[in-house]
Parts: C-alpha cells; sequence; structure tokens
C-alpha cells in the first residue's frame, strides 16, 4: 500500500503557529516522520516548533526546490511508493502554489499516490478576500516580467483587461522588487484604476488596503522586502 503526500501549509510571518495553523494540521504533522522541504533551515524551525522541538534528527527531510533534480524527486516518490507518508513543505505559506512543490504532487498523482491538503494561510486569497474587488472571477498571474519596459507593457495589457472584462488580476513580486512594480503602476495606469496592495500578510505588521492610482501617487507606501500581493 501506498503512502500519501500531504501538503502542509506554513505561516507567511513570525506570527505564532496557532494563530495561523489550524490545530488539526499541526496535530497531523507530528504524525509523520518524513519531510520534503524548500529550505533546511527554515524547514526545520518550523518543524521544531510544531511540535518537534529536541527531535530534528529523528526526521528524514529532503530538500525540494526550483534546482531539485529529476533523481531526487524520484527518492522522494520511492519513500511514499514503498509506503510511507511524506510532508511537503513550502516557503511560500501553502505548498505547491506559486511553489516548486507542484512538480512532486503531480509525479504522486500519475503513480497513483494520494495527495492530501491541509488547510492554511494563502496570502493570495486573503489579500482578495480583503481587497473588495470581484472574487467570483479572478486570475493569479504570478510574476511579471522583469525588465521595467516589459513589465509595463504587461501592467498595460492587464489593466484593459480588468477594464474589459471585470476580472481581478493577482499578482506577486520578490520583495526588493517591490517598490519598481509599485512605481510601474503608479507610472502606467490610469488615475481611476484601482490597485490593492496587500503587504505582510498575518504579520504584526500587516498592511490592505484598496486605493486609486490617484491616492496612491499621494500615499505611496514603503513595500520593500516585505511579501507582497498586488490586485488591479
Amino acid at each position: 500500500m501506498k503512502g500519501c503526500l500531504y501538503l502542509i501549509p506554513t505561516p507567511l510571518g513570525e506570527m505564532p503557529l496557532e494563530y495561523v495553523i489550524p490545530e488539526g494540521t499541526l496535530a497531523a504533522v507530528t504524525g509523520l516522520k518524513y519531510f520534503a522541504v524548500e529550505e533546511l533551515r527554515s524547514g526545520r524551525r518550523y518543524l521544531s516548533k510544531a511540535g518537534f522541538k529536541g527531535k530534528i534528527d529523528s526526521l528524514e527531510l529532503y530538500l525540494l526546490n526550483e534546482h531539485t533534480k529529476e533523481e531526487e524527486l524520484e527518492a522522494i516518490l520511492s519513500v511514499l511508493e514503498r509506503g510511507e507518508n511524506v510532508g511537503l513543505l513550502s516557503e511560500a505559506g501553502l505548498p505547491a502554489v506559486a511553489d516548486p512543490g507542484a512538480n512532486l504532487v503531480m509525479k504522486a498523482h500519475n503513480k497513483g499516490i494520494k495527495v492530501v491538503p491541509f488547510t492554511g494561510p494563502s496570502s493570495l486569497m486573503l489579500a482578495l478576500m480583503a481587497s473588495g474587488k470581484n472574487g467570483q472571477n479572478f486570475s493569479f498571474i504570478g510574476y511579471l516580467p522583469v525588465k521595467s519596459d516589459d513589465r509595463r507593457s504587461k501592467i498595460k495589457e492587464l489593466e484593459k483587461h480588468v477594464a474589459r472584462s471585470g476580472q481581478s488580476q493577482i499578482m506577486i513580486e520578490t520583495p526588493y522588487r517591490n517598490n519598481a512594480l509599485l512605481a510601474d503602476f503608479l507610472q502606467v495606469c490610469s488615475d481611476v484604476t484601482t490597485l490593492t496592495v496587500a503587504a505582510g500578510i498575518t504579520t504584526g505588521s500587516e498592511f490592505i488596503a484598496t486605493k486609486t492610482i490617484a491616492q496612491w501617487k499621494k500615499e505611496r507606501p514603503e513595500l520593500n522586502k516585505i511579501p507582497c500581493v498586488f490586485i488591479l
């Protein structure tokens, strides 16, 4: 009998686990021995807080990130195929959403391995909930182009799509590029277009606001190195 791949959410900041991770999820975590983690150090820190303090050496951790090779993925899958359960952790809050863990999930499905998602914080959904924007028709764009000219062109395209369809457009950015992305929104978009900025979600410095571009121009927040979600 094959094991199960459990998708385990992690906090988006340094809040106490019980504030953002359900008790049932934490209870399930402590029943596992094998974990695939995006970053070893933060994975160990999370598991220690989740109930393995002083017991981390009893666990087997596999590194799974954008550099993971095919044979390394197969090593994780072999654990599942011999009947052991594996927990997948992410640095992104929810595993496999804007996260390299999706590759492992797909391979698990291909091999008939049961995949079980656990409840936890999603910066994308929390931002959408608090935005006041269309929650029935939305699209997650992910990252916009790195080059400024290409990024501005894409923003113009998305703004036109929103005006035409009413569909909310959700975006994220590498934290150190947040200010540059905001500057591009302010330069490219119409003053009457609304933009949601959701920064530091579920942390003590959480900031979520929806304003027109004209309003953002008058009061531009400092977003450098803060995890952020933007919604047009």
